[in-house]
């Protein structure tokens, strides 16, 4: 693999970027810290990605890594992308690990007259093209651009309940709170290269490329990735209480492929304009594109964060957040009218400027690899590699005696 194929999944050389790897020789996850071309273990300084965000020297860490990189970035990737094939090339986890994955929904109004599509045809994706059509003749694009939270909003209701019009992702679309919810357990996401699930129960399901941001446990957005909301429309669509069946499946939260932290050259305020964009390429010769416009969205990144963490709850590890998405595909593809749904063996692709790309294939979530590394295998890592580190310690200390 070239330095040019590389940097295709990369944002630009100055990025400071860390992340997660699987290390097959040690059999363990490891923190990575990757910046101009080096990639370092960052894992001898902290044990985990979460324990270092914590730290005000973040950036400065990663910067002043040790030069010799730890392993080539190109096989990295290309390992990545891979079967996994080579014994002693590691690869890409997702770039988080104690961190809750949270997600907002319906934060820009595209979503929003999705979801109402959802709704009003219960699930049943034949109906996508009828139900799309009456709802935005019924809801109107007035309604689309109010302020949430507004006067203007809770007039909008008012009226909108009297015609027998109102939701409840109108509520959290135009309301004054923002639609919050755990997207899946710790540990649970999977990264670059990695295969996203979409359950054999489901025959309606679409990615959500987002814009996630990474942040600490004193709510402190501390840098930003890009994530896949794998979400299934027809059971979401059959009743909003079964957002966690259609949310939080084998597979279904995708980020990466690094996490970038803010510095002087990259803050919260680059990715207000961030343009995050989707290609899906699938095995029937399918292909379809997207674009989500972060500028569009409806509600700013602290009002977010701040439905999140505060005197009600805290994240002592810190909190991914994806913060929505604008793409809602409705290009046909088995039947029409019948709008977008997945095929296995898609290849999706997210990507922006300032984030890089990620990329998944889909497959079954019954058939992709199980999810088995959990909270207990990552302490028991640790202690393991505290153990070999004190050994290597006390070893060092018996020579020079």
């Amino acid at each position: 693999m070239t330095a040019s194929t590389t940097a295709r999944y990369l944002p630009e050389r100055d990025a400071v970027l860390i992340g997660r790897i699987f290390d097959p020789v040690s059999r363990s996850p490891r923190v990575v810290g990757l910046h101009r071309g080096i990639l370092s273990d960052l894992s001898s300084i902290v044990g985990t990605v979460s324990e270092l965000l914590e730290r005000p020297d973040a950036v400065s860490v990663v910067r002043q890594a040790p030069a010799a990189a730890s392993w080539l970035i190109d096989d990295v990737i290309e390992e990545s992308l891979g079967a996994h094939d080579d014994s002693t090339r590691p690869w890409l986890l997702a770039p988080i690990d104690l961190q809750v994955i949270k997600a907002c929904g319906v934060t820009f109004a595209a979503s929003l007259i999705e979801r109402l599509i959802e709704e009003r045809a219960g699930g049943d994706a034949s109906r996508a093209a009828e139900v799309r059509n009456a709802v935005t003749r019924a809801i109107g694009s007035d309604v689309l651009s109010i302020r949430p939270g507004s006067p203007e909003a809770a007039a909008a209701k008012r009226e909108l309940q009297e015609r027998g019009m109102w939701s409840q992702y109108l509520e959290v679309g135009i309301g004054p709170d923002p639609e919050v919810f755990t997207k899946g357990p710790v540990l649970s996401a999977v990264g670059f290269g990695q295969h996203i699930g979409v359950p054999s129960f489901s025959e309606w399901s679409n990615p959500e490329p987002e814009l996630v941001l990474i942040v600490d446990s004193h709510g402190r957005a501390r840098g930003a990735t890009l994530g896949n909301d794998v979400n299934l429309r027809d059971v979401e669509g059959r009743s909003a209480l079964l957002l966690g069946m259609a949310k939080d499946n084998n597979g279904s939260t995708a980020i990466g492929p690094f996490v970038r932290l803010f510095d002087e050259n990259f803050t919260i305020d680059t990715l207000r304009e961030e343009v995050v964009e989707l290609t899906i390429t699938g095995e029937d010769d399918f292909r379809l594109e997207g674009t989500s416009r972060v500028s569009e969205i409806s509600r700013p990144f602290e009002s977010l964060i701040a439905a999140v963490h505060g005197a009600h709850h805290q994240y002592p590890d810190g909190f991914a957040l994806f913060t929505g998405t604008l793409f809602a595909p409705t290009q046909d593809r088995l039947h029409p009218g019948g709008g977008f749904t997945h095929v296995h063996g898609d290849r999706v692709e997210i990507s922006s400027e300032h984030l890089g790309r990620l990329v998944n294939a889909v497959g079954r979530a019954e058939d992709i690899p199980r999810w088995e590394f959990g909270i207990t295998a990552l302490m028991r890592s640790l202690t393991d590699r505290h153990q070999d580190q004190s050994g290597e310690t006390s070893d060092r200390r018996d020579e020079a005696q």
